[in-house]
């Protein structure tokens, strides 16, 4: 069986969507992303919903092409700081939100939870709103935290057979649109597990540590 996993970020830790053969079977929420990678030794591909590969300056290739590739909705794709703004403390007129300085501490504690696992080579990142895209073949008209964007992207995962049971006590505090956004993210990890996926962009540029800055679908 073919496992793989789909994290998300969300308050108080992160949320996963397990897959084994691209159906659900699984659900956790863990305090760190660490703890979620000890928790699915076995996973194959683990798509998670952060940038991996800083810019030392200007705009990354892979938010540029994702932007494009999500249309309408391509305000969801967030565009990474520079490694040097993330660690300056944050303080008016440094060229960031605080919001988007703050992203910095989960950028940072996935990058070290790569450095320290045994298999890191199996992590990469996505995005949902591309995976959804890539799903339906074309953009979505509704937000996530809409009603109808929610059940809009739910049929869409069922239609891949990642069928979200509706009832997942051991995670049901989770807002809805990161759990979604956790299963849209194990859809990509399983292409990649079973050499299916694509990247933003398609030629990526390699980092200093000889890993492929890219987003995955």
């Amino acid at each position: 069986m073919v496992q793989s996993i789909g994290v998300d970020g969300c308050p108080g830790g992160w949320v996963a969507v397990e897959l084994g053969d691209g159906h659900f079977s699984g659900v956790a929420f863990r305090p760190s992303f660490a703890e979620i990678l000890t928790t699915f030794p076995l996973a194959t591909a683990v798509g998670v919903d952060i940038p991996i590969g800083l810019p030392e300056s200007g705009r990354r290739a892979a938010d540029i092409a994702a932007r494009s590739f999500v249309g309408a909705r391509r305000s969801s794709v967030f565009t990474t700081p520079t490694r040097e703004l993330l660690e300056t403390a944050w303080r008016p007129g440094l060229g960031i939100t605080i919001q988007s300085h703050g992203l910095g501490q989960r950028i940072f504690e996935v990058e070290r939870a790569i450095d320290g696992d045994r298999t890191h080579d199996r992590i990469y990142e996505v995005h949902p709103e591309v995976s959804f895209v890539a799903m339906k073949g074309g953009p979505l008209a509704e937000p996530k935290t809409s009603w109808n964007g929610q059940q809009h992207r739910r049929r869409l995962l069922r239609a891949t057979g990642i069928d979200l049971p509706d009832d997942l006590p051991s995670v049901g505090v989770v807002p809805a649109d990161d759990l979604l956004d956790a299963a849209a993210a194990a859809w990509s990890a399983h292409r990649i597990a079973t050499g299916q996926a694509a990247t933003l962009p398609a030629t990526a540029p390699i980092d200093g540590k000889g890993r492929a800055v890219a987003i995955w679908y």
